[in-house]
């Protein structure tokens, strides 16, 4: 009547692997870790004390956890004790969460690039990718950080200059008190405060030591006391954590008191669509085949900024970088044009205006630069209404990673009474205008570019590259937020999750390969 069941009797096959199937995923995590030297691991342990797991062991359970959504070291170790897959991966062994975590985010810190790189060359020996076209873009996800314990760059600079003018007002009543001995030492202290430099806590702390030699001589006076006891209680302390707090933020403009390295940006996926700012990273990815070839995390917003230092850490783990890179308008600036161009890498990047140009409005708008008339021989521009736009000077600046830029400004001789002025533009006087006419040149090459049969394939073949292997990890596998804190964990995280990522790429092309074959 029912088919015989006891939980008394051993049964057989007691090998895990009978029940795993040959094309599961696991198998696919087992292999390409087992390809691996043993060499690889060896920086991440120096020796002595008692036996550890074997780190290829580790690696797989942790590869393999990232592509089940499973992210949290407690619940990989309970998944070693109760599911089959883990249990045959880990060889039935059973590391806590605390051996998990910390192999995760402390051992394989000098590591986990290296194992990145040696996949990533099997997957190239074994033609799944090429390295002859990078698609890069970034996503924001956020960090393990409490979204309300912010602190701004802007507010910590108004709040230290009201306190520096609080200081000095304190010191200017002390001298107007004490107007005989105070006159003798007024130069001094306000000179070594720095009343035209900015005042630091080492300025205010040898001044403070210098009123307190002053108090021990007139114990009686209040004035001077009380004083004193604000600079030490109250003004002092606050300077040194305003300087504390610039120095945390460096170049940018926020940061999380529960992961200082977070920066608070503008997430995507806000539900309640209020522009709520929240503590996270800009992660940075190149793409080829839908296989993550680099990664790398960044503190900056904008991804214009992220391109140089991204490509220069591929360059770095790969020895050189993909023929062509392919980006969208958010990295179209002028350095990172000459930047490829310097590394002698062919651009398909978009610049900002791109698709606006391409308008019926934009065109006929005789207000655009781009639909003037540049003469190079005489350096002049002609507007719509055929008068000339002759150069005057050329100004430069240099932005943070030290790039100068050129501009050419140009100014028309005769703008009164012009028919078209309304339209051309909204100064009283005649028109100006300033032009970088390095990035005309490279917005031009882009286009070119851009608009061939190849480069037009390209850019739509961008759209489903890397943002297909976002919504991967942020929708299908559910990883929206960090689980670790500080830059290099979080970084270690991203790892993870490219190596998870790529292996199950590789998987899911061997098993349509398969059934295409049986088809």
């Amino acid at each position: 009547m029912y088919i015989q069941y006891t939980m008394d009797q051993l049964t057989l096959p007691m090998d895990l692997a009978e029940d795993i199937p040959e094309n599961h995923l696991v198998r696919v995590v087992n292999t390409a870790v087992n390809r691996l030297s043993d060499r690889i691991f060896s920086a991440a342990y120096p020796g002595g004390g008692r036996d550890s797991y074997h780190p290829k062991m580790l690696t797989k359970v942790i590869i393999y956890a990232y592509t089940q959504r499973i992210y949290s070291s407690r619940q990989i170790a309970k998944a070693v004790r109760e599911n089959i897959m883990f249990m045959w991966i880990a060889g039935r062994q059973r590391p806590d969460f605390r051996t998990i975590n910390r192999f995760r985010s402390e051992r394989m810190k000098s590591v986990l690039e290296t194992v990145f790189t040696a996949v990533l060359q099997f997957l190239t020996e074994e033609k799944y990718v090429k390295l002859e076209h990078y698609f890069v873009d970034g996503t924001k996800i956020e960090a393990n950080a409490n979204r309300y314990t912010f602190v701004w760059g802007k507010a910590v600079v108004k709040h230290k200059a009201k306190l520096q003018e609080k200081v000095k007002t304190l010191f200017a009543t002390i001298e107007e008190t004490e107007k005989q001995e105070e006159r003798e030492h007024s130069n001094q202290d306000l000179s070594e405060l720095g009343e035209a430099a900015e005042m630091t806590s080492e300025k205010l702390e040898t001044a403070v030591k210098k009123l307190e030699e002053r108090l021990q001589e007139k114990p009686k006076d209040k004035p001077l006391k009380k004083a004193v006891r604000a600079l030490r209680k109250d003004l002092l302390p606050r300077l040194q954590k305003y300087e504390n707090q610039q120095t945390i933020l460096g170049d940018r403009n926020s940061y999380s008191k529960t992961d200082k390295d977070a920066t608070f940006m503008r997430m995507k996926e806000d539900h309640m669509r209020n522009g709520q700012l929240k503590p996270g990273y800009n992660v940075q990815i190149g793409t080829e085949n839908q296989f993550i070839i680099g990664y790398s995390l960044h503190q900056r917003p904008t991804d214009t900024r992220c391109l140089k230092p991204h490509l220069e850490k591929v360059k770095a783990s790969l020895g050189k970088l993909p023929r062509t890179i392919i980006a969208d308008a958010g990295y179209g600036g002028e350095e990172n044009y000459a930047y490829l161009e310097k590394e002698q890498l062919e651009a398909l990047v978009k610049y900002s205006t791109y698709h606006k140009e391409k308008s019926k409005k934009w065109q006929t708008d005789i207000s655009k630069l781009d639909n003037m008339r540049y003469d190079e021989e005489e350096d002049t521009w002609t507007c719509a209404n055929g008068q000339k736009l002759v150069f005057r000077y050329e100004s430069k600046s240099v932005t943070e990673s030290g790039y100068e830029i050129r501009q050419r400004h140009y100014r028309s001789m005769g703008c009164e009474g012009c028919p078209l002025k309304a339209a051309c533009t909204k100064a009283q006087g005649n028109r100006e205008i300033r032009v970088s006419l390095g990035y005309m040149r490279y917005k031009q090459q882009a286009r070119e570019k851009l608009r061939s049969e190849e480069g037009y394939a390209l850019s739509v073949r961008r759209m489903i590259e890397p943002e297909s292997v976002f919504g991967q990890i942020k929708n299908n596998r559910g990883f929206r937020r960090f689980l670790l804190r500080g830059l290099p964990k979080v970084s270690l995280e991203v790892g993870w999750l490219s190596l998870a990522h790529n292996l199950m790429k590789k998987a899911t092309i061997d098993q349509k390969k398969k059934i295409a074959v049986q088809e």
